[in-house]
C-alpha cells in the first residue's frame, strides 16, 4: 500500500479505538451477576468503573454511584487511571495527525514535518491502546480472582452443597469492547509509524561551502624541502635541506652496507 493508504486508514482505526474507549469507559457492564446457579433471578446486579446498578424483573432499573473515591478497591482506581489515560493521550494524537495528513496542506510545512508529526500522532495511538488493553486486563483479572474466591466460599467440604447464597460477577460487555478498541487503537498507531518512513525526503540539501587554496604553495624536492611564498616576482627561496645529498668523498669514506654485494 502507499503511504497516504497507510496513514488514511490508521487515522481511521485510530478513530474508532479511541471511540470505543470513551465508550467503554463510560459503560456501566464492566461486570455482571453470574446467574448460574443462582435462585434468586428476580434481580439483575451489573456494575461499571463509576457507579453500580440493580435491574428488576419488572424493567425498573436503579443506579448509585460511587460515592467515595478513598473507600474503593486500589484496583478500581487503576483501571480507572489507566482508562483516563489512555483516552487523553488517544485525544492529544488525533489531534496531530489530522495536522499530519498528507491531503491537507497548511501553508509551506514541509515533508519533513509533517512525517515528524506523523510519528508522534503514531506512538502517542500505540501508547494510548495499550493502556487501554491493560486497564481492562486489570479488571478482567480481578474479576476471575474474585469468582473463583466466591465459588470456594459457596462450597462446602461436604460433598460440594452448596451452603449460602453469595453474588458473583462475570464479564460484562465493557470489557470486550475495550479490548477490541483497544486493539483497533494499537493497530492504527502501528500504521501510522510505518507511514511515517514514506514521508520522510530521500534527498537532503546540504549547504555547499566554497573552498579557495591560500596564497602559499608548497614545493617538494627529492632531495630536500623547499619552501615558496607566491607573494610576487621577488620571492626569496628559503633554505633548502638536502638531507639524502652527500658529496663524493664522504661516499668513500663512508661506505654504506650495500657496496660489498
Amino acid at each position: 500500500m502507499s503511504t497516504t493508504t497507510y496513514q488514511m486508514v490508521g487515522f481511521l482505526l485510530s478513530i474508532l479505538g479511541l471511540a470505543g474507549c470513551i465508550a467503554a469507559t463510560g459503560m456501566d457492564m464492566w461486570s455482571t451477576q453470574d446467574l448460574y446457579d443462582n435462585p434468586v433471578t428476580s434481580v439483575f446486579q451489573y456494575e461499571g468503573l463509576w457507579r453500580s446498578c440493580v435491574r428488576q424483573s419488572s424493567g425498573f432499573t436503579e443506579c448509585r454511584p460511587y460515592f467515595t473515591i478513598l473507600g474503593l478497591p486500589a484496583m478500581l482506581q487503576a483501571v480507572r487511571a489507566l482508562m483516563i489515560v489512555g483516552i487523553v493521550l488517544g485525544a492529544i494524537g488525533l489531534l496531530v495527525s489530522i495536522f499530519a495528513l498528507k491531503c491537507i496542506r497548511i501553508g509551506s510545512m514541509e515533508d519533513s514535518a509533517k512525517a515528524n508529526m506523523t510519528l508522534t500522532s503514531g506512538i502517542m495511538f500505540i501508547i494510548s491502546g495499550l493502556c487501554a488493553i491493560a486497564g481492562v486486563s486489570v479488571f478482567a483479572n480481578m474479576l476471575v480472582t474474585d469468582f473463583w474466591m466466591s465459588t470456594a466460599n459457596m462450597y462446602t467440604s461436604m460433598g460440594g452443597m452448596v451452603q449460602t447464597v453469595q453474588n458473583r460477577y462475570t464479564f460484562g460487555s465493557a470489557l470486550f469492547v475495550g479490548w477490541v478498541a483497544g486493539g483497533l487503537t494499537l493497530i492504527g498507531g502501528v500504521m501510522m509509524c510505518i507511514a511515517c518512513r514514506g514521508l520522510v525526503p530521500e534527498e537532503t540539501n546540504y549547504k555547499a561551502v566554497s573552498y579557495r587554496p591560500s596564497g602559499h604553495s608548497v614545493a617538494y624536492n627529492s632531495g630536500g624541502f623547499k619552501a615558496s611564498t607566491g607573494f610576487g616576482s621577488n620571492t626569496k627561496n628559503k633554505k633548502i635541506y638536502n638531507g639524502g645529498a652527500h658529496t663524493e668523498d664522504e661516499m668513500q669514506s663512508h661506505p654504506s652496507k650495500y657496496d660489498y654485494v
